[in-house]
């Protein structure tokens, strides 16, 4: 007791220390969050003294977005409560009073990379923004041979343009001088990178012929995406308008937002990202450009062109150090080439999870033969039914509203029964002639060793677009399917030019059983233009134990890009009980050096003809990494099945990713609402508010046909409205 008293006398020297060690920590902290405050403040403060000297307002959208995006870097390195210190008037009073004073001096500093095709007028827009002649121009031969940096000061802040050789217009025979400039601008700017990149392109020159996609393409290749991510495409000859289809002149709003749409069309697929917008700025270096009262050059919108350019400019290399201080990547250094894009681990789990058919026969609904067994027995109600007279359609008017409508129904009810009772005589065949074949297995004298050759059959022609073509059709590819089950048959291309024959692929399918219980089942696609080749191909074998199990084994391939994916996967379907299905299985995929291995179990019950569940788990492993998944589905079907495929279905699903949650329901819906009309109503819906509807009606009436065209004609008239007035209010804040 007496050394405890003494250890607890002795303690308060210790608890101060502990107190002190605890406190450094704590105010290190403290001093980084006021760093990182005093950093965005002065970088705050530089914005407003910028705008002052170059006499842009502060309600500009552009300067707007640039002082949330300063926010978001106070709120993210300096924390919710230093905000409460931060006073934007406070900033704009202190900038305005540095401005009048002189002190400090701005230190600020714009570096820009110049990029573009020879002859788009890229010195010529250097020599306007400094208003005097700092570089050479030459309308008929490049003016720039080699890297130079041309530097000068505007309204005291220094500017310095990094000058490149123009590409020349892409071909075959210019991609190897095209891609030793950009290596070398790729050297030059390694120790030093740009603020900002400028892209330049005239405006009267784009149309959609524009064939210039493979530079874009090459510029990313060698630069990497990031260079497209501080990138201003600048458009010269601003105020000259191409003619249109008519030969008249379009308007001066529909010519620029057409021409910077198609070029952002052909950025975001290089870079493989429809979200990524670039600022588009307009440039005119013709003197005889009209001017305003202060001799600035105008552009028929009215806007300043000079004034806009230095915006631009200013705002990405202030939001580019606001990243800088934020970490974000992606900046304008150089980044890593371009490597194919991976598919994730929750996209293939969900892919695997879902039921795959077997190629054996009776796989495909394993519950159809049960309830055909079931009322096997039963007698036949169709040949149990009265005759009924068959009216004609004058005959079909005369009846009455209620009797169209008695008539119609039996006839519905006539028929459900005459499918009913095919279908029964369908699995009656299939049963004796398995029973024959199993009496007959290994007994080869009745077969007759001088078969009849496979009789083709001739397909009907497939219905093309409109072509040049004659209209005689003799000459046209017939497509032949023979008795021994190969389909081979052209794939039909939707999007066809009218001058194309309007076959895209080949297609190839077949389903042959090899030996008793042993089934194999070959499906592919090929499509090949000038460009790109693909290839999808699914290919299976399946052995039917006797017993009820079935053990399948596949192998898919995938064309994604320029890359393969190959999958191989193995299933077992254990029958435990006449209304239970287990199935058990695994997968590895390959893509590129990765490889994806997973696992899943999936079980079937069936509660008498109508209500089924099937529930599903499973996960996928790459490396360290695991997404786990499942699936629970509730269907059910109408009383006609299987003769109507009539059915509600429900389902929920959970998948499980980086410690990422998300649940996801779902809704299926299959009926027929009115006679001569099929609905089929697809609905989902995950916990991070993403999701589909999707509704498609079939009929047979030419009155709804109407309707839907009447509808989808609308549509497409009120789209285009509203991406015409979009277009037009984003020129007008620009």
């Amino acid at each position: 007791m007496k050394n405890l008293m003494i250890q607890e006398t002795g303690s308060p020297q210790s608890l101060e220390q502990v107190a002190a060690d605890s406190y450094q920590p704590n105010h290190e902290v403290e001093v980084k969050k006021a760093d990182s405050l005093t950093t965005i403040e002065d970088l705050r403060i530089n914005f407003f003294r910028l705008l002052l000297r170059f006499g842009q307002s502060h309600d500009n959208l552009l300067v707007a977005k640039v002082l949330h995006r300063l926010h978001l870097a106070a709120a993210i390195r300096a924390g919710e409560s230093y905000l409460k210190r931060v006073k934007v008037d406070g900033a704009r009073t202190v900038a305005a009073e540095q401005e009048a004073s002189g002190t400090p001096e701005l230190n600020f500093s714009l570096r820009i990379l110049v990029l573009g095709k020879t002859g788009v007028g890229k010195r010529a827009t250097i020599n306007s923004v400094f208003d005097q002649p700092k570089a050479l121009t030459d309308a008929f031969r490049p003016a720039t041979e080699h890297i130079k940096e041309v530097v000068g000061s505007i309204n005291g802040v220094k500017v310095t343009f990094i000058d490149t050789p123009g590409f020349l217009p892409s071909s075959t025979s210019n991609l190897r001088r095209n891609r030793k400039i950009m290596l070398s601008v790729r050297r030059f700017i390694r120790k030093s990178p740009p603020d900002v990149v400028l892209f330049f392109e005239r405006l009267d020159l784009i149309n959609m012929g524009y064939c210039d996609f493979p530079l874009l393409k090459l510029m990313t290749e060698v630069f990497g995406n990031a260079v497209w991510f501080n990138t201003i495409l600048v458009m010269t000859h601003g105020s000259s308008t191409p003619e249109g289809p008519t030969g008249y002149p379009i308007s001066y709003e529909s010519c620029v937002t057409q021409c910077t749409g198609l070029m952002q069309y052909y950025i975001n697929q290089v870079v493989s990202d429809s979200k990524l917008e670039n600022p588009v700025v307009l440039v005119e270096n013709n003197p005889h450009c009209k001017k305003n009262l202060m001799g600035e050059s105008v552009l028929p919108n009215g806007q300043v062109w000079k004034s806009h350019f230095l915006l631009f400019c200013i705002c990405t290399k202030v939001l580019g150090d606001a990243n800088t201080l934020l970490k974000f990547e992606g900046g304008i250094e150089l980044g890593p080439l371009i490597t194919p894009r991976v598919p994730s681990l929750p996209h293939l789990l969900s892919s695997f999870l879902k039921h795959r058919t077997k190629p054996c026969p009776s796989e495909s609904e394993p519950d159809v033969d049960e309830i055909l067994l079931s009322e096997a027995d039963e007698e036949d109600d169709y040949d149990q039914l009265p005759p009924i007279r068959i009216l004609t359609k004058s005959q079909f008017e005369k009846l009455t509203k209620s009797q169209k409508k008695d008539y119609l129904d039996e006839l519905d009810y006539r028929e459900t029964l005459y499918l009913k009772k095919q279908l029964k005589e369908e699995s009656r065949r299939q049963r004796e002639r398995k029973l024959s074949e199993e009496e007959n297995f290994g007994d080869d004298s009745n077969s007759d060793p001088q078969q009849a050759s496979p009789e083709a059959v001739l397909l009907p022609d497939m219905v093309v677009p409109p072509s040049f073509d004659s209209d005689c059709t003799i000459h046209r590819y017939r497509c032949l399917v023979t008795s021994d089950q190969w389909l081979v048959r052209p794939v039909l291309d939707p999007h066809g030019w009218d001058h194309d024959v309007g076959f895209d692929g080949v297609n190839m399918e077949t389903a042959i059983e090899i030996r008793k219980n042993v089934y194999a089942s070959i499906t592919g696609q090929m499509s090949k233009d000038k460009q790109d080749f693909s290839i999808q191909s699914e290919c299976t074998a399946a052995y039917a134990d006797p017993r009820g199990r079935t053990y399948s084994v596949g192998l898919d391939v995938q064309s994604s890009g320029k890359g393969t994916i190959y999958t191989v996967h193995s299933n077992t379907k254990l029958k435990n009980l006449k209304q239970n299905v287990t199935e058990c299985g695994v997968s590895l995929t390959s893509f590129g050096n990765k490889y994806y291995v997973g696992t899943k179990l999936e079980d079937t019950i069936l509660v008498g003809k109508q209500l089924k569940f099937v529930v599903n788990a499973g996960q996928m492993r790459c490396s360290e990494q695991v997404a786990y998944g499942g699936s629970l589905e509730a269907t059910l079907r109408g009383g006609d099945y299987p003769v109507r495929d009539d059915r509600i279905s429900l389902s929920m699903s959970a998948l499980s990713f980086k410690k990422e949650m998300v649940l996801g329901g779902g809704f299926q819906s299959e009926f027929r609402p009115v006679r001569g009309m099929r609905m089929a109503v697809n609905a989902n819906l995950n916990s991070q508010n993403m999701g589909q509807v999707n509704i498609k009606i079939s009929s047979s009436e030419h009155i709804e046909i109407a309707l839907v065209s009447v509808f989808s004609i609308f549509k497409a008239i009120f789209h285009k409205k509203m991406t015409g007035n979009k277009s037009r209010e984003v020129l007008e804040m620009g």
